[in-house]
This record gives structure tokens, C-alpha cells and sequence, in this order.
């Protein structure tokens, strides 16, 4: 159970940072032994659930991007399953499927575990700041099921409100409600919305939490670092002796490094190739047995780490990945079926997450706000139909649907 939360919550802050520690300022002692976090008889499955899911996000994020980056799996899964409690038919299945949730787990057994869980996860560490919150953020004029309204109030307790999207206040509002819940980390995740947006489903997760054992910021030095691609490079690193559990498997090396009395970790996995070489192997069953290798180390052991300091900030539209992972017909206008949210004509027009990281001698701060846009099915015929590219084309008899020719048009010059 211990290793199960730990395999969760390391998945969903971050997978590729790094950070050590000395005592919490030097001078006082901190409780180093976790707080035992009690599950629900289905919460298990949900968290390898949620762990599979974000494992598969991340690489998929990951394959498109040649740059730093960071995504949060418990704030878009938590989100996502959010609009799983507003889908039917096909767009549940597959929204169940691409969150990895088990057939025979009810919607009902879903939050209930997230419920929980989440309330556990908040209160599991003084010395750790970790915050999430939900929000429903409707057109005023849209007309939404109460049901659908009162689970989100009850089993997430989202901040559901109905808003003038036309007026510039409604932004405002929205953005705002982002920074607030971010420690003023994320301050804007829409530019604009748009006039067929109807609602956005919103989850925000803000994390601060101090080493168990800081560094010495007057060890801090420049050291080279060796990136992927490209010459080396001077950076601010951090050293320690710090305690630590660490690792060595087939191709990588990975380091576990505490926060607070040790409820939450950050898992750095070193390969010993490039990135690339190494993500196809990064599945969620690897991941499970480099968590549950890290625990059967024993206790944190001091070791000399030298870590790199690093901020940044990561924007990502998340459609062409989820898509990837079987969520079709929610963002199609004309296969959607939200009928637990509104008996409108409504669709998902995206998912996009934003995230903030900062890691120093202190610890760790990290934020992330996962917007899920939704929006009106435009009606009436399309203005135009363009034929500009190669094409098939079929002779058929209408009445009885025989096919009698088929063919394809790759050059219509010849």
C-alpha cells in the first residue's frame, strides 16, 4: 500500500528531476517516517490506473518535444475523469480505456477512490504544501444537467459557476481562478474564449515541499552538463551529502531524494544512452519495478549528489496524444456524446495543461492547471468543398448500394 502511493505520487510530480537534501535548516529534527495513507478496496487499481496513464502520456509528450518539459498525470487524469462522469456510449468506453480504469470499475467506484485518496494525498505531510482544486466554468445561457453539477460539487468539490463568457470579466475570472490555485505560478491558461466554447472543466495542483536534506547553497558551483544533442554546457549544480536510495537497472541509474518526512519523493532516472533510446522501454510496468526496487533499498542513505538547479515553464495541447490513446469521439463533433453534461450538441475542443517547476537548494516548488474546453456543435452545411490532393472515387448503384468501380486519382495529369 505504502509502495503503491509512493509509485503514484512520484508519477504524477515529476519524472525527469532531481534534488537532495541536509536536515530541514540545520538545526531541527523532522519526522523521516511516512505518514501511512489508508485506501479504499478499489483506490489500489485506481492509482496503477492513473500510473499506466500518466507513464503513456509522458512518453507520448515526450516523443514530440526536443525540449525541457513537464507534465502532472494526476491533474489531467483528474480532470478527464471529471468529464468521464458527463460521457455515454462509445465516449465513455473510451475515455475509460485511455485513462486506463479496468471495465469492471464503476464511475461510482472511480471518484469514490479519487475522493479519498486526494484527501489523504492533502494532509499527508505538514512540511509539504500540496494543494489541488477543481473547477465547472459554464456559458450563462447554456443549460447544464443538475446531476452532472451536483458530483462535481460533492466528490470533487469544484467551484462550479456560470459566467457571461462574452464579457471580458469571464476571462478574467478564469485566469484568475488558475493563478489563485497556483500560487501564483500559472497566471494565465486561456488567451481568449472563443463563441462557441460552453465550459471549461479545470483541475490546478500546486506542490512546495523542502528537502529532508538541503544542499548548501554556498556549495553551489558551475559544472558541466552533457545534453542529448549539442556541446556541453556550464550549469548551476547543487552539492550534498544528502540521504538517498538508489538504484541500477538494465541501461539507467535512478535516484530517490525525500521532501518533508519522506511522504513524497523525486525519482531521477539517468540513462545511459540518449533520452530517445530510452523511452521505449519507459512503460508502466518498468516504472512500478524501479519504485518497488527503490523501496525494498531500505533507508535513505547519505550519499554526495551533484544535482542541477532548473525553472521553467511547459504549455501542451494534449489532443493528439490522448487521441493516440483511444479518446476519439469526445473531440469529434458529430461522434461526441456528453449527454451526462447537456442534452446540447457539445464536444471536447481540447486539453491542454500548463505546468511551472523550480528546483534549488531549498526543494521543490511545482504547479500544474489542466483546462479541458468544450464546446457547441456548429450546425448547417459546410461553406465549401475543396478537391486539391490525391483522391478515391467509386461508381456505385444507390438503390441496392452495389459497388461497381473503385479506383484512386493520384496525379489527375497523368
Amino acid at each position: 500500500m505504502k509502495n503503491n502511493v509512493l509509485i503514484f505520487f512520484a508519477t504524477v510530480l515529476i519524472f525527469s528531476l532531481a534534488g537532495s537534501c541536509t536536515k530541514s535548516d540545520g538545526n531541527e529534527e523532522i519526522n523521516l517516517s511516512p505518514k501511512s495513507i489508508t485506501l479504499t478496496a478499489v483506490a489500489p487499481q485506481a492509482i496503477q490506473s492513473s500510473n499506466e496513464f500518466g507513464i503513456e502520456l509522458f512518453t507520448r509528450v515526450s516523443g514530440t518535444e526536443n525540449k525541457n518539459l513537464m507534465i502532472s498525470p494526476l491533474s489531467a487524469s483528474t480532470a478527464l475523469t471529471m468529464l468521464l462522469n458527463g460521457c455515454g456510449g462509445d465516449t465513455y468506453n473510451q475515455l475509460q480505456g485511455t485513462l486506463k480504469y479496468p471495465d469492471g470499475m464503476t464511475i461510482s467506484d472511480i471518484n469514490e477512490a479519487y475522493g479519498s485518496l486526494v484527501e489523504q494525498l492533502l494532509n499527508a505531510d505538514p512540511k509539504v504544501k500540496l494543494a489541488l482544486a477543481n473547477a465547472i466554468f459554464y456559458r450563462r445561457d447554456f443549460s447544464v444537467k443538475s446531476p452532472f453539477l451536483g458530483i462535481m460539487g460533492k466528490d470533487y468539490k469544484a467551484t462550479v459557476e456560470d459566467l457571461d463568457f462574452a464579457a471580458p470579466s469571464a476571462l478574467k475570472r478564469i485566469n484568475k481562478w488558475a493563478s489563485d490555485n497556483t500560487n501564483g505560478k500559472i497566471p494565465q491558461v486561456l488567451d481568449d474564449i472563443s463563441s462557441d466554447a460552453v465550459m471549461f472543466i479545470m483541475n490546478a495542483l500546486y506542490f512546495n515541499g523542502d528537502w529532508s536534506y538541503q544542499f548548501d547553497k554556498s556549495l553551489t558551483q558551475k559544472r558541466p552538463f552533457y545534453p542529448d544533442a549539442g556541446s556541453a554546457v556550464d550549469v548551476n549544480t547543487m552539492t550534498g551529502e544528502v540521504g538517498t536510495r538508489v538504484v541500477y537497472g538494465n541501461g539507467f541509474k535512478a535516484i530517490e531524494l525525500p521532501y518533508g518526512r519522506t511522504n513524497f519523493t523525486m525519482v531521477v532516472i539517468v540513462p545511459e544512452g540518449t533520452l530517445r533510446d530510452f523511452y521505449p522501454s519507459f512503460t508502466a510496468q518498468n516504472w512500478e519495478k524501479l519504485t518497488s526496487d527503490l523501496d525494498r533499498a531500505g533507508e535513505f542513505e547519505k550519499l554526495t549528489v551533484f544535482m542541477p538547479k532548473f525553472s521553467f515553464e511547459y504549455e501542451k495541447y494534449l489532443n493528439d496524444q490522448l487521441q493516440g490513446m483511444g479518446m476519439l469521439d469526445a473531440f469529434d463533433p458529430f461522434l461526441a456524446d456528453l449527454s451526462g453534461i447537456s442534452d446540447a450538441s457539445i464536444f471536447v475542443s481540447f486539453v491542454k495543461q500548463n505546468t511551472f517547476v523550480d528546483v534549488d537548494e531549498k526543494g521543490t516548488e511545482a504547479a500544474a492547471v489542466t483546462t479541458i474546453g468544450i464546446k457547441v456543435t456548429s450546425v448547417g452545411p459546410p461553406s465549401k468543398f475543396v478537391i486539391d490532393k490525391s483522391f478515391v472515387f467509386a461508381i456505385r448503384e444507390r438503390t441496392t448500394n452495389t459497388l461497381l468501380f473503385i479506383g484512386q486519382v493520384l496525379n489527375p495529369a497523368g
